[in-house]
């Protein structure tokens, strides 16, 4: 049975003063969610979606990962817009999302905004997200070569995220296929906008999952840490089932940055 034994570090970083970022890893799941552009309460919006997507996720192990992570994401929306709703001075607070959901068998990413995932197999580091960001599109429609696109001022304007709009599509939702000893890498773009991939990839031969993940964040640290920082490193493995919720990294950890419908009907 195919699962993933990874590990996580996020960071403030150098130059703003609180995380943004969420993220959650566990055998079965892994989430990573940046508050977008410093907008209000991204700190919130980050939270709540990895909360929201992480449950669905556990909840339901074992169910074809693509729905899985339709409905997480379906969930994320739901409860940042009711976050809106019940506090109107969070308006225009809204996260990006990133999310590998295996099922034992099979492995599938959903993902939307800028933070990244990747996968790393046999010293070679393939992106398997795209960026909904306005360079993004400039690249794809061959205004702008590939390897200027880190440089660009405007490489941050994020152009789809989950921020409550009842008409939002959603995530995109792609299979990865994967094998017994792959390494997979989500992280926020703290990390992706200072270190470039040939980096990435040379520090991904760490061995230890944590310690990988832990040289990646210090890495962005050491190139200005403009930004948060967040990276999991997830190693493919082929084994037992195992039992584990898993580990809460940046915003998420406070509870009181989680909107949760079920507990806002009760009150």
């Amino acid at each position: 049975m195919l699962r993933f034994s990874g590990a996580g570090v996020s960071d403030v970083g150098l130059a703003r003063p609180d995380n943004e970022d969420s993220a959650f890893v566990g055998p079965y799941v892994a989430v990573v969610a940046d508050g977008v552009g410093g907008a209000a309460a991204g700190e919130v919006a980050s939270a709540t979606a990895t909360y929201a997507m992480a449950a669905t996720a556990l909840a339901r192990f074992g169910e074809v990962p693509e729905l899985v992570i339709r409905d997480g994401a379906e969930a994320a929306r739901a409860s940042v817009q009711l976050g809106v709703q019940t506090d109107l001075r969070r308006l225009g607070m809204a996260t990006t999302l990133t999310v590998l959901v295996c099922d034992g068998e099979r492995v599938a990413l959903g993902h939307v905004g800028d933070s990244r995932a990747y996968l790393f197999r046999d010293g070679e580091l393939t992106q398997l997200s795209r960026d909904h960001t306005y360079v993004q599109g400039l690249v794809d429609s061959g205004r702008l070569e590939p390897g200027a696109a880190w440089q660009h001022p405007w490489r941050n304007v994020v152009l789809r995220s989950v921020d409550g709009d009842p008409l939002d599509p959603g995530v995109d939702l792609l299979p990865v296929p994967v094998l017994p000893g792959d390494r997979l890498l989500l992280c926020s773009d703290g990390l992706t906008d200072l270190v470039p991939d040939e980096v990435v990839a040379e520090l991904l031969r760490t061995r230890d999952p944590h310690s990988a993940a832990a040289v990646l964040v210090q890495a962005a640290l050491a190139a200005g840490g403009k930004d948060n920082v967040t990276c999991l490193v997830l190693d493919v493995v082929d084994g037992p089932e195992v039992v584990g919720d898993g580990q809460l990294l940046g915003a998420v950890r406070e509870i009181g940055n989680i909107v949760d419908p079920a507990a806002v009907r009760t009150c």
